[in-house]
């Protein structure tokens, strides 16, 4: 039977960061299914770095979510993706992810947090799953992973356990090289 990863987003995930491990993960044979606050079409973003003193942001592409959060059944998939963007500064809010993502973290499944998704990681109520490990993330989330109790990376790709984070969407390979690592174990 074919493993089955979920990949939690909303509007405004970086494009890259989505699309990149959705493909990748469909090209190794899994199972990627895209979990939204409501199943539609999502709104990517792209950001870049072209001069400024932070990333500049444009529309994407529209990505079909599979399913919404609160019909996840987290028990059924081998791993989680965390994508970045500007989703995880809502999604986090969504009273059904802490449950969802708390059950890979419980269970020693592998996750996959890139970009900004610590916030999402932040906004659980228990952090000690984070005590003593160490991570990385984009620069300005840096006070996010330490909040965690975690040990900020500034490598663009850690490993930590079953948890793989990367900085940005120029990590991907490397990232999906890790997680998917992971999955196989």
């Amino acid at each position: 039977m074919s493993k089955k990863v979920l990949l939690i987003t909303g509007d405004a995930v970086e494009a890259l960061e989505v699309y990149y491990p959705y493909f990748r993960l469909l090209e190794a044979g899994y199972e990627a299914v895209i979990a939204s606050p409501e199943k539609k079409a999502l709104n990517t973003v792209i950001h870049d770095f072209i001069g400024w003193d932070t990333y500049t942001e444009r529309q994407g592409y529209l990505l079909e979510s599979h399913v919404a959060f609160k019909d996840v059944d987290p028990t059924e998939y081998d791993g989680l993706v965390i994508p970045g963007g500007r989703a995880p500064e809502y999604i986090r809010l969504d009273e059904n992810v802490p449950s969802i993502v708390n059950h890979f973290l419980e269970s020693n499944k592998p996750v996959g947090a890139i970009c900004h998704a610590v916030q999402v990681l932040s906004a659980l109520q228990d952090k000690g799953y984070f005590e003593g490990k160490t991570m990385t993330a984009y620069t300005a989330c840096k006070p996010d992973v330490e909040n965690l109790g975690a040990n900020y990376a500034s490598e663009t790709l850690h490993v930590d356990g079953k948890l793989v984070s990367g900085h940005a969407w120029p990590d991907l390979p490397g990232f999906m090289r890790e997680f998917i690592k992971l999955i196989e174990e």
